[in-house]
This record gives C-alpha cells, structure tokens and sequence, in this order.
C-alpha cells in the first residue's frame, strides 16, 4: 500500500508556520486543530523544518522563561526526512519508529509540500487494512 492510498489525493491541507512565527502561535494553532506537529515553511511549499509538541516541551523543560515569544526557527527540526506519495506505508512506518519521530511531511516530485502523514493514522490505515 502507498502512502496515497492511505491519504486519499494529495495535495492535502497541511497546517504551517513560517520560521519567523512564535512558538504562542504554534501552541494555538496545534491546540486549535488538535494536532502534535507543523510543517516550518517560508514560501508555504519548501519545508524549512517542522516543529512538534514534543520538541516544544521539551524546551519548556529546561527554558520556561520567554519560551512562547521566541521564533519557531530556534526550535525546528532543520533536517526533515520526508516522503512521497508513492513510498510504501509499511517503509514510511519504518523509518518513523526508527527515526523516533511520529510526523512526516510528503513532498512531491519537485520537493513542494503536499500532505503530512503521522505514526498514528498510518498504523491505523495499515491495521484496518488487514483486519485487525
């Protein structure tokens, strides 16, 4: 099964953040869509980064003061593993859990932004699929 079997047609919404943006309005925007992660992107195509609540707790474990004014830039994920549509599940999978990471965008041909895919909604395609 591809990743575009479990997404349904890409391109999808994705929620972004531009680097320059605060980690308060990430916080909102991950609370307001019930969310765990944001692509970074500056133009709305190339992915600069991606920033998840556990990157941002993390942070707030060591530095609480000013946390929600600095720039999502100062947090990000800079070297992002990304997929395609055509990549198998069960490798993107894979290479999540190996990686330790619960968020992948998917990029096409020409590396512009076109869906996000998380640990979660894949591993629930994938077992529905087979019948679990």
């Amino acid at each position: 099964m591809q990743i575009s079997d479990a997404t349904g047609p890409l391109p999808s919404a994705v929620h972004t953040v531009k680097p320059g943006d605060t980690i308060a309005d990430t916080v909102d925007l991950l609370s307001e869509h019930g969310i765990g992660a944001v692509v970074v992107t500056t133009d709305g195509s190339a992915v600069d980064g991606i920033i998840s609540e556990r990157d941002i707790v993390r942070f707030l474990a060591h530095e609480q003061e000013g946390t929600l004014r600095i720039p999502v830039e100062d947090l990000m994920t800079r070297s992002v593993i990304t997929c395609s549509a055509n990549d198998q599940v069960d490798a993107v999978i894979d290479t999540m859990i190996k990686g330790r990471f619960r968020h992948m965008p998917v990029v096409d041909a020409a590396g512009s932004l076109c869906g996000l895919v998380s640990l979660a909604d894949l591993t629930g395609v994938l077992l529905a699929t087979r019948g679990a």
